[in-house]
């Protein structure tokens, strides 16, 4: 198991998250496009000492929806969040935060209902590039074989250690959780889970993405990035928060 960011990947190795680490540059979306103004507008970069480290999304104007593990031993204090720009590095709005609260079911061993909430020192209002995320309604489970987009300043390959300046997206098919529990295990993909990407591998998030959005065509956040076997190989989809899972959709909805 291997979570997507890049400081948690320092703080447990043992699991493949999809988090980048500060001074890495090389964490990004694997096999995707560069996104347009106005794709993800509420999507935010969660930077430390002014490395990227994870992605969120904009709920309001002072709340931000991220992974439980980039959460994970983080002070608010040392965190700034940068909204309504393509780059993570410049442009756009850049905030402090003022409190992080971890989904109190989570846990970092199986990261199970892995979302967090970190709550802004300064309002960001929306704007002609910044919206505020529409949330999955509680119980929806997204259909196998449905397309998603999942975005941001990730690693483009599998160790890679240079994150990309600007926003990327890349847009795969749902994986029945049945299907996914036979590519993983039963025990490891949980119902507060669910899983995307290509039978043969090639397009998925990985390390740097962790927390960022995933959507539909809707633009409605069905889930956050959280953790994967590598990046885009064969017969491991990416696995992500389910956002409409009753008690993290409640929990996330008590938060705004």
């Amino acid at each position: 198991m291997g979570v997507k960011s890049l400081l948690v990947a320092a703080i447990a190795p043992a699991v493949c998250y999809a988090a980048a680490i500060p001074g890495d540059n090389n964490v990004n979306i694997v096999g995707g496009t560069t996104a347009a103004q106005g794709d993800f507008p509420f999507i935010v970069s969660l930077q430390k000492s002014g490395s990227h480290f994870c992605g969120g999304s904009l709920l309001n104007a002072n709340t931000v929806l991220t992974a439980g593990h980039c959460a994970q031993g983080q002070t608010a204090s040392s965190i700034k969040v940068r909204a309504g720009s393509l780059n993570y590095n410049s442009g756009g709005t850049l905030v402090s935060v003022s409190s992080i609260k971890i989904n109190p079911n989570f846990s970092i061993n199986t990261l199970d209902s892995d979302v967090a909430i970190f709550k802004l020192s300064t309002s960001i209002p929306t704007s002609s590039t910044i919206s505020y995320a529409t949330l999955a309604a509680s119980g929806e489970d997204p259909a196998a074989g449905a397309t998603v987009t999942v975005a941001g300043w990730g690693t483009t390959s599998e160790g890679g250690n240079t994150l990309p300046t600007a926003l990327r997206k890349v847009s795969v098919p749902v994986v029945s959780r049945t299907e996914c529990r036979s590519d993983y295990s039963a025990s490891e993909i949980t119902d507060s889970m669910w899983c995307a990407g290509l039978a043969a591998g090639g397009k998925d998030s990985c390390q740097g993405d962790s927390g960022g959005p995933i959507v539909d065509s809707s633009k409605t956040l069905l889930g956050t990035v959280s953790w994967g076997d590598g990046c885009a190989e064969a017969g491991k989809p990416g696995v992500y928060a389910r956002i409409g899972y009753p008690s993290v959709n409640s929990w996330i909805k008590s938060q705004l």
